[in-house]
């Protein structure tokens, strides 16, 4: 599930500090089906609640999946994805990624210092940690697609090209990604209206090349992705918008 939360990541970047996140409400939840090739490998959520962090208001962004049906029977995974994301600024202050992919396991917990562009990261299952340096306006894997989703609809004109500094794991990635045009994408919901973006990658590792991913989210205020298909270093993924609940403005599917 690593992959699909690294390619929602992909849709996201910064233009500033003074967005806000006031087109995300509390109790928002999205769901989604997830298909390696023809099986139908997984699901994955992304859940929000307003909550307090250190005295000021945060949303607590929830991540998780699993793998489903033929195969969980091999390859089990649940992984999960939390962080703590200023209201105010749209900057993450705590994330952790506690993941667990066949016989592969990680935990790790990142506090963010924005003040001084550094970071703590705590290895859980080696009980380490390390303080390390970091950039202005860093984003974590979910915070960024919080983030984009803020921003307004003149930023996100087609042919721009964006650029952000995401912490993944323990390790910080510049991205940058295109706003390829406008499309209308079928869903089980009907018919959408959809910015098409077509992200830069690092070919190799993930995926098959540096734009093997292509992502549509709704081409109206919430932004949310509805489709995401990638070429990967081995076999291709897809995952499409299974439901939704307490979505700010309404989705105008037809």
């Amino acid at each position: 599930m690593k992959k699909f939360f690294s390619l929602l990541t992909l849709l996201s970047f910064a233009l500033g500090f003074t967005q806000k996140l006031s087109n995300i409400q509390s109790g928002e939840e999205l769901n989604y089906r997830i298909h390696y090739g023809i099986l139908n490998a997984g699901t994955a959520s992304l859940t929000t609640l307003q909550t307090t962090y250190k005295g000021q208001p945060h949303f607590y962004v929830k991540g998780y999946g699993r793998s489903t049906g033929a195969v969980r029977a091999f390859f089990k995974v649940e992984d999960i994805y939390e962080s703590y994301i200023n209201i105010n600024t749209g900057l993450p202050s705590f994330y952790v990624r506690n993941v667990r992919e066949g016989g592969y396991t990680q935990h790790l917990e990142t506090v963010f210092n924005h003040s001084n562009q550094t970071l703590t990261l705590t290895d859980k299952e080696t009980n380490t940690t390390r303080n390390l340096n970091s950039v202005k306006g860093v984003q974590d894997m979910l915070s960024a697609f919080y983030y984009l989703r803020s921003l307004d609809s003149l930023d996100l004109k087609i042919g721009s090209v964006k650029k952000l500094n995401v912490w993944i794991d323990n390790e910080l990635f510049p991205f940058q990604l295109r706003v390829a045009g406008v499309e209308n994408v079928k869903t089980k919901f009907g018919h959408i209206s959809c910015l098409k973006i077509v992200p830069q990658v690092i070919s190799g590792r993930v995926f098959k090349d540096k734009e093997g991913v292509t992502l549509w989210v709704t081409n109206d205020r919430n932004y949310i992705p509805v489709l995401v298909q990638a070429q990967l270093a081995v076999g291709s993924l897809k995952a499409s918008i299974d439901s939704f609940k307490n979505v700010k403005y309404p989705l105008n599917f037809y």
